[in-house]
């Protein structure tokens, strides 16, 4: 656990005890630090118990007292309307943070990593810490994704935090910097907790806020916020600009051309890796993430073959593009984070000869957009409360099937995918090596919340299906035309 020991005998308010917000308890209170912690939960309160904490009504409280606020980035802080006991901090002049800032101005000797972007930075940062790790150096991965980051252990000179980092925690910081940040892309995304797409990209901004000396800078150039942002960034001088594309050469930076991962760091134009052999990893938005990945591990003076061993050797995220096996030739892929039609959009581009499990509850704007990959699609199956809508959009346009539950789909869609391989063989008199394999993948465009709890336990539920299916395959018998 981070030591806050310069806190000691100081008063901190904690607003909000998940699990960032009781970890940042769990730290102070160690440190020796008097803790005013406080969650409009009651049931959350009661965590404070084993900790000999009493909570403190925040927005009761006289705001003279406290050093600072420290609050869970979930909770408004400004927009669209701040929780009263962060307005009443405001009001008193008290500095307002997460716990992003507490460890980033606390641990000065171990060097940081930290990664944002509207999309693929739990790829990222989960790749990097991977990549890291297994070259030997001690890591540890948390922020945004997974742990928080005041119950890390204390690491020494030699070793690596690599953090994760949404908008919001950026928001929350004022003083951290950290020794490489990347920025991997920017669409529109919870505007209404910045005020709007300039509050959204100044929140993005700030991990870029205090770089100086040999501290990395790495953006992407590939979208119109992010190129902006970079060309503004080279103007201001002071930064080791680090430019990434997939789209073409970055001069000086990391880059893909012709699918080959292209190091130019040192003006040498190094080809590194045939991204087309990584094929745990498919589709561009990957490619952007191992690109990312690549450069920040150079930064951490990872060499370059452990790099690319370990970009081989990466498992991935579960839920998401996590490919669980294949049945007969028939790959299943566990896409369940995807949870609008943006994020499914970078499954669809990913594979051909697509088995799509679809719906759940609906997004705004449902699957429009996602009209330039119907033609990789063999056929849709839908589940869920947006069954109805998806199939008015998809009718005329791709074949579906109504299946209303998971299991259903994953059955019909497996049954369907050997029905057309059978086909395709007693047409050839073999299996067809020139088509691409087919790909049952469950990638919804939907909130799980219609029939699961969470988009994970929709995806463990898929795998669930897979293994059993993988276990009783014999069982399952193609229907004929007559039956389809």
């Amino acid at each position: 656990m981070i030591d806050l020991s310069h806190f000691r005998g100081k008063t901190v308010a904690v607003l909000g005890l998940g699990k960032s917000g009781l970890a940042s308890v769990k730290a102070l209170v160690n440190s020796g630090a008097i803790v005013w912690a406080w969650d409009d939960n009651e049931e959350s309160r009661h965590q404070l118990d084993d900790l000999n904490v009493a909570p403190v009504n925040l927005v009761e409280c006289d705001w003279n007292v406290p050093e600072m606020l420290v609050i869970s980035p979930g909770i408004p802080s400004t927009f669209p309307t701040p929780h009263a006991a962060a307005e009443k901090a405001r009001r008193a002049g008290k500095a307002i943070v997460c716990d992003v800032e507490l460890l980033c101005t606390t641990v000065a000797q171990t060097p940081m990593l930290a990664i944002t972007g509207t999309n693929g930075k739990s790829t990222t940062t989960a790749l990097t810490a991977h990549i890291i790790s297994q070259s030997g150096i001690k890591t540890q991965v948390g922020g945004n994704l997974g742990y928080p980051v005041l119950g890390f252990d204390a690491l020494g000179a030699d070793d690596c935090y690599v953090l994760e980092l949404s908008s919001y925690q950026l928001d929350l910081i004022d003083q951290a910097a950290f020794d490489a940040s990347a920025l991997l892309n920017i669409t529109p995304d919870h505007l209404d907790r910045h005020g709007g797409m300039t509050g959204y990209i100044g929140a993005k901004r700030n991990i870029f806020a205090r770089q100086k000396g040999p501290q990395w800078t790495i953006i992407s150039i590939d979208d119109e916020h992010c190129a902006k942002m970079a060309t503004e960034l080279a103007r201001e001088g002071g930064h080791r600009m680090v430019e990434i594309s997939v789209n073409g050469p970055a001069p000086h930076g990391v880059y893909v051309n012709d699918h080959w991962l292209v190091d130019d760091l040192e003006n040498a134009q190094d080809p590194i890796l045939d991204l087309a052999t990584v094929t745990h990893m498919p589709g561009r938005h990957n490619w952007q993430n191992i690109a990312f990945a690549y450069a920040l591990c150079r930064a951490r003076n990872v060499a370059t073959s452990d790099i690319i061993t370990g970009i081989m050797s990466f498992p991935g995220l579960a839920h998401r593009q996590e490919q669980l096996g294949a049945i007969e030739g028939i790959t299943f892929v566990n896409d369940s984070k995807a949870t609008n039609a943006e994020a499914t959009a970078k499954a669809l581009s990913a594979y051909d000869n697509i088995y799509w499990i679809l719906g759940g509850k609906p997004k705004e704007g449902g699957i429009d957009g996602l009209e330039t990959f119907y033609g990789r699609i063999k056929k849709a199956f839908l589940i869920g409360s947006a069954a109805q809508a998806f199939a008015q959009t998809l009718d005329g346009q791709v074949p579906y099937e109504m299946c209303g539950t998971l299991d259903v789909a994953t059955r019909r869609a497996l049954e369907t995918a050997k029905a057309d391989q059978a086909k395709t063989d007693n047409a050839t008199g073999q299996t067809d090596a020139i088509s691409p394999a087919p790909v049952i993948l469950l990638s919804p465009a939907c909130a799980s919340f219609d029939q699961f709890k969470s988009f994970e336990a929709r995806g463990d539920a898929f795998r669930s299906l897979f293994n059993d299916l993988s276990a009783t395959t014999s069982d399952i018998a193609p229907r004929t035309n007559q039956e389809a």
